[in-house]
């Protein structure tokens, strides 16, 4: 049992010591030469305009957040499937619980109007892109 343990801290101990060997080498060997284009804020490329801080639609974030729920159901589900002659109906029960919850949760999400998207239609335009001309 303590040989077991002995090998987990000697990986941990050569993996810490190879980050900070790493870390080393990088200050060591990388260039210095700051100038004003290297040390000005910039998003994705973009020359940084106006001020720095602008908001943000909430609904950017709902969108990701239902986007990353229903990718971990994802990630429970495919497994699950590939199990559940093995253990039964009771994974089935089980499964049907997650996905009810899932379900109450997307239900309230759109009775609440949550998942209407109306960024283009606030601004004059219309959901197709085409400004409302047919």
């Amino acid at each position: 049992m303590a040989t077991g343990w002995l090998v987990v801290g000697a990986v941990t101990a050569a993996g810490v010591l190879f980050f900070a060997a790493a870390m080393a080498a990088n200050r060591v060997l990388r260039p210095r030469v700051p100038t004003l284009e290297k040390v000005t804020t910039y998003e994705s490329g973009v020359d940084p305009v106006g001020r720095g801080w602008s908001q943000t639609n909430v609904r950017y974030y709902l969108y990701a957040f239902l986007y990353v729920v229903f990718a971990v159901d994802a990630v429970y589900l495919f497994p699950w499937a590939t199990v559940v002659e093995t253990f039964g109906w009771a994974t089935v029960a089980e499964m049907g619980v997650f996905l009810g919850i899932l379900a109450v949760g997307l239900l309230h999400a759109w009775r609440r109007g949550a998942l209407a998207w109306q960024g283009a239609r606030r601004h004059g335009g219309s959901a197709s892109g085409t400004g409302g001309a047919a």
